[in-house]
């Protein structure tokens, strides 16, 4: 199983989004060809309900802490882009999702 498709195994059991887009972008990085390091999430979820940015992270966190435990040399998630929404957050924004900026870090 790729990275990306464990992520969406976990984050799709796990939250029961109603969006979930898991978006690759260790291409961005300086990385190999084919890394699978460096993702942003964009998930929409009821459960996100009642909770403040940083509790909504922390419970995606915990979801992927044995990926991330690994960190990118090791096979796992180095970088992680996270934007949690409830769908009624997600409808005020119009599915709007800020692209994310090239990478500036070393060589």
């Amino acid at each position: 199983m790729t990275m990306q498709e464990t992520i969406e195994a976990k984050i799709g059991t796990g939250f029961a989004p109603t969006h979930l887009e898991v978006i690759n972008e260790s291409h961005m990085h300086n990385v190999p060809p084919g890394s699978e390091s460096h993702f942003k999430l964009v998930i929409v979820s009821e459960s996100f309900g009642g909770e403040g940015r940083v509790a909504r992270h922390q419970a995606v966190n915990r979801s992927l802490a044995q990926e991330l435990a690994l960190g990118g040399s090791g096979g796992g998630i180095h970088a992680l882009s996270l934007l949690t929404l409830t769908p009624d957050e997600w409808r005020e924004r119009e599915g709007r999702v800020l692209q994310s900026p090239e990478c500036h870090g070393g060589e």
